[in-house]
């Protein structure tokens, strides 16, 4: 919300200090590795589902494609949407939720991506009761989560109530009406949406909480 755009001259992406990493910080970053796939690169979401015990073991090669495949997506977005007017809000697919649940469960509570993770659930939950993705399709997105080792259930002290206050100061809102990005279809993303209201409540209210 404060910030500068100001690009690098040089990026330099040396995977062996992923093996300072705890194992829990590791599979934070792999939500956002996973985004990448729902947004926008099926065919990446694939090969994700066939190595991300490979990924969980540090495999150099699995890492340096993933590294590599992630930095290629982002930088196609950008590219596009320098100063995100546009299609570089697709990026932020689920942080609403997580924004909420790092803000109402205290920072520190979860990691960034541990929200994002529960955040993406969130997301493809309220994509299928707008009928964009099937059921099938959300059952295959929470397992993906999953087997990085990363939570898909939100935060029982948030509520319905206290989530839409927090997602109320969201950037990507216009004129106080929230919006939202969901999924078009697995491996495509909307734009920033105004989506129904209950639709938003039964999500909040009911995905993780049976």
């Amino acid at each position: 919300m404060i910030g500068a755009f100001h690009q690098p001259q040089c990026v330099i992406a040396d995977t062996r200090t992923l093996a300072t990493l705890p194992d829990r910080e590791l599979s934070a970053g792999l939500a956002e590795v996973i985004k990448y796939g729902l947004i926008r690169d099926l065919a990446f979401l694939a090969w994700l589902e066939g190595n991300m015990e490979a990924l969980l073991a540090r495999d150099p090669d699995a890492l340096a494609f993933v590294i590599e495949r992630s930095c290629i997506n982002k930088a196609q977005v950008v590219a596009q949407d320098e100063r995100e007017s546009g299609v570089r809000a697709t990026l932020n697919l689920g942080h609403t939720f997580a924004h909420a649940i790092e803000t109402g469960t205290g920072y520190g509570t979860y990691l960034h991506g541990e929200a994002v993770a529960i955040g993406c659930c969130q997301a493809a939950d309220l994509s299928r009761r707008l009928d964009r993705i099937s059921a099938d399709d959300l059952e295959r997105i929470v397992a993906l989560f999953r087997r990085a080792a990363l939570p898909v259930i939100p935060p029982r002290e948030l509520n319905a109530r206290r989530y839409l206050d927090l997602m109320a100061t969201d950037k990507k809102n216009r004129s106080g009406e929230l919006r939202l990005i969901i999924l078009q279809r697995i491996g495509q993303a909307s734009l920033p949406v105004s989506v129904d209201r209950g639709l938003l409540e039964a999500t909040l209210n009911e995905y993780g909480r049976n």
